[in-house]
């Protein structure tokens, strides 16, 4: 066992010092916590040897967890990453919490390619901040960036809003991977036409981050189908979770034959095309009149309508169906309103989801309450649905 150090996560510099020690070197742990100065307490416990990094992570509905990962998970991932994009010594702009696996693996992408990465300032993202750091990179290196969609969103509206400086940054990036969570319909598109080149990704902290990008699998990564779950396999793998043996043992399964798979509670189908498609989470999942309906897929065809490309689909309890599906929209430009659900209903029909998946409810709502990670908080959604107080 080997001691795991917390490490400012604001403090690019002093972070990407001690990942270095980890993940090449073999040295001690860390874990990135929020805030710019360095813990009173370092020392945040003990880890197995081959551990090389912590994050903590948190799904819409899970109480936190803290994954484990080992140096070798972290430079295959990597190194995955680095023989897609065909720009191993590309520089890279931090514009994610070095708390989340997305943020960390900029760094470790840059430690892996030898280069020295770009940050964003601390504080909140503006599409102002992104083409200002953007002009600190060296424009003799291919420039990368990772991104979540609601950030993608405010550079394509400040770009399509006349802003020469955000529209100028956005297509002078090599590649940008955008992940977290589904992009709005049409956000990918319209950063195209910017001169953006977006790749979508699939993953999470237990495979050292995204490991399937566009639909199909990195260099190493295997995907199966087991009873509708999309599960992963590779040499990206976590070693688990901290301190919570059982949630390992539920997430990780080893077959006959030796070869560990992570089980993403994700459902998912492989196309002919050798693609993955997410239909949405296994926990997601209602009996509406008898019928299964899928809470992402009415989620996807409810944000096609106009005005509801962030909207965010919960489970209701119904006296004669079990469950119905509901809609929650914010007021963002005066587009969603309870006039609006007729089209919602139609959408779902017209994706061929049939009668259990039209939403029978609609609240608009001033902002939509968030967790940590930035991702809407669907337990807080449904308690509000029930009556219940959000917080």
């Amino acid at each position: 066992m080997k001691p795991l150090i917390r490490v400012a996560a604001d403090d690019t510099s002093a972070l990407l010092a001690q990942l270095r020690e980890a993940v090449l070197l073999d040295g001690l742990a860390v874990l990135p916590v929020p805030g710019a100065e360095e813990p009173a307490d370092p020392i945040a416990g003990l880890v197995p040897d081959d551990v090389a990094l912590v994050v903590e992570t948190s799904g819409s509905t899970d109480a936190p967890k803290r994954v484990m990962l080992s140096g070798a998970a972290l430079r295959a991932s990597a190194g995955a990453t680095s023989r897609f994009l065909g720009s191993l010594h590309g520089q890279w702009l931090l514009a994610l919490p070095a708390t989340y696996i997305a943020g960390v693996q900029v760094l470790v992408r840059s430690l892996v390619g030898g280069t020295e990465p770009a940050a964003l300032p601390p504080g909140g993202f503006t599409a102002a901040a992104f083409a200002e750091a953007a002009r600190t990179l060296d424009p003799d290196r291919p420039w990368l960036t990772s991104l979540v969609p609601v950030q993608l969103a405010r550079l394509v509206e400040a770009a399509e809003g006349g802003d020469r400086l955000v529209r100028a940054a956005l297509g002078s990036f090599e590649r940008i991977l955008l992940g977290g969570q589904a992009a709005p319909p049409g956000l990918v598109e319209r950063a195209a036409e910017l001169g953006a080149r977006v790749h979508r990704t699939y993953g999470s902290s237990e495979t050292a981050g995204g490991c399937v990008y566009d639909g199909m699998p990195l260099p190493g990564v295997d995907v199966r189908i087991v009873d509708d779950e999309v599960q992963l396999a590779g040499r990206m793998l976590a070693e688990g979770y901290l301190d919570d043996p059982e949630r390992t043992a539920r997430a990780f399964v080893i077959d006959t034959d030796g070869r560990r798979w992570y089980r993403t509670g994700d459902l998912g189908s492989v196309g002919d095309d050798g693609r993955l498609r997410i239909r949405g989470r296994a926990d997601d999942v209602i009996i509406s009149g008898g019928v299964k309906v899928a809470l992402g897929e009415v989620e996807r065809a409810v944000r096609s309508v106009a005005g509801f490309a962030d909207a965010v689909v919960v489970r209701v309890p119904d006296a004669e169906w079990g469950e119905r599906a509901a809609v929650v929209a914010t007021r963002t430009d005066g587009a969603a309103t309870s006039g609006s659900l007729s089209a919602l209903a139609a959408a779902t029909d017209a994706a061929g989801l049939g009668p259990a998946a039209r939403p029978v409810r609609l609240e608009v709502i001033d902002a939509m309450p968030l967790l940590a990670s930035g991702k809407p908080d669907r337990r807080a959604l449904e308690t509000r649905l029930r009556g219940g107080r959000v917080e």
